[in-house]
């Protein structure tokens, strides 16, 4: 059935449709402890979304737009799956809200307290999360770098680091509030120490990445440590350090709600979690895990996508010979090997030029 499927993409589309439709249908009319006959349409129901959407996965596509909307509309599908097989599960068994609200209550909640939902997200993401997370990142960067031209500095701090990065965040965060204060500055120096260190290593690291034969090459050119720090090993470390960047965006929101569990202002998404929930509030409790799961993908697909953007570009410079880092035509992009054969022009870089061009 699925072989196929994957020959008709209009069946795959019909398929999910109707089989989603139904879906849907059932889970909105769905009253408690319905008979067996209702689970069994809802699991051949769910079987058919299941077998339509693994075809739909397989099917080729002839444009880039087809194939970034299929991209989108797998884990879309899957996603909606799951929603609506909660929702069948809690109003079918009759869950109490107290330990699982139905989506169409979280939903409810949503709609009717996105005034104190924005005000949540405005607290915490926007001032903590991306005032903290900008600040660790770019120290832990610039820490990198020293740590990088005086050895005794990466030798003395990185075992601090493994020492300061297991240190846990319920211990810290108080720390924190009492010297900062309740607000939204405490929160922020929070996730300066949980994002600090993952960037020094791992910029650390991008920065070794380079390889033996590029650096001596760069060395007999004449080239000083600035030279060879821009032209060569922060490119070689980018994909290090927007990894960190992405580690960082998550352990960020984390860091930020977790703190605000030990003191803020009467508002935050963290302050929101554990008032509702000592009030039995879950589904206002679900509806701040939506937005902070929201942010939280976001911020992590944009970083991500600036990182597949710019080895798009890299990819790109490579090709044409602007950005290689093999060959005379790699070498002139890096600014080296040029001004002809003339010696005067090439300096101490002109035997090795000279080898490179035959």
């Amino acid at each position: 059935m699925i072989a196929a499927l994957h020959r008709n993409p209009l069946a795959v589309i019909a398929t999910l449709a109707v089989s989603g439709a139904l879906l849907w249908l059932m889970a909105h009319l769905v009253t408690v402890k319905p008979g067996v006959l209702f689970w069994i349409s809802v699991l051949v129901l769910w079987a058919l979304v299941w077998i339509g959407n693994d075809a739909l996965s397989g099917i080729s596509t002839l444009s880039p737009v087809a194939t970034r909307f299929r991209n989108l509309a797998v884990p879309a599908i899957f996603g909606l799956t799951l929603l609506l097989l909660w929702q069948l599960v809690v109003k079918g068994f009759g869950i109490s809200p107290v330990f699982l609200p139905a989506p169409s209550d979280i939903w409810v909640r949503f709609s009717t307290s996105f005034a104190t939902l924005k005000a949540d997200f405005i607290q915490t993401f926007l001032r903590a999360v991306l005032a903290g997370w900008a600040i660790g990142s770019l120290a832990g960067f610039l820490v990198a770098i020293l740590c990088d031209a005086w050895g005794f500095l990466r030798r003395g701090l990185l075992p601090l680091g493994n020492l300061f990065a297991a240190l846990p965040i319920v211990g810290v965060a108080p720390i924190m509030v009492m010297w900062f204060g309740f607000d939204w500055q405490s929160k922020a120096a929070v996730v300066v120490i949980m994002t600090f260190f993952p960037m020094l290593v791992n910029a650390v690291t991008g920065l070794e990445a380079s390889g033996h034969l590029e650096r001596d090459l760069m060395r007999s050119y004449g080239a000083s440590y600035f030279d060879t720090l821009i032209k060569l090993r922060l490119p070689a470390a980018m994909p290090f350090i927007f990894n960190a960047l992405k580690i960082n965006s998550t352990l960020a929101l984390i860091g930020a709600i977790v703190a605000e569990f030990f003191g803020t202002p009467i508002v935050g998404m963290g302050f929101r979690i554990s008032t509702e929930v000592a009030r039995f509030s879950l589904d206002m409790v679900w509806a701040e895990i939506a937005v902070a799961a929201i942010a939280g993908s976001a911020f992590y697909g944009l970083i991500a996508r600036k990182q597949g953007e710019r080895g798009d570009v890299q990819h790109e410079e490579i090709s044409d010979g602007r950005g290689g880092d093999r060959g005379i035509d790699g070498w002139n992009g890096l600014g080296l090997c040029r001004g002809g054969d003339d010696p005067a022009q090439m300096g101490d870089a002109g035997p090795v030029c000279r080898l490179l061009r035959g």
